[in-house]
């Protein structure tokens, strides 16, 4: 029983000196400059990610119509005969 103990306390003791190395390391200077984001920021990361994902789709609605359609277009355009 008092091995387990002491194997908790030194899981407990190792996961606070790595809480307390955290602002320390080389994320620390990047952890201490975070802020949360304003509410007018955050709506301009929403527009431009919904944007973006918007334009990705579309993109890929183009493609599959040229994949699907597009040799019947150019069978009809340059006169040949479909198999």
């Amino acid at each position: 029983m008092a091995d387990i103990v002491d194997k908790s306390w030194d899981v407990q003791r190792r996961i606070e000196e790595r809480v307390k190395r955290l602002g320390k390391g080389k994320y620390g200077r990047v952890l201490k400059m975070a802020r949360k984001p304003t509410s007018d920021e955050y709506s301009k990361v929403v527009m431009i990610t919904g944007l973006g994902i918007v334009a990705i789709g579309a993109l890929g609605f183009v493609i599959y119509l040229i994949m699907r359609y597009g040799p019947d277009v150019f069978r009809g355009l340059f006169g040949v005969v479909g198999t």
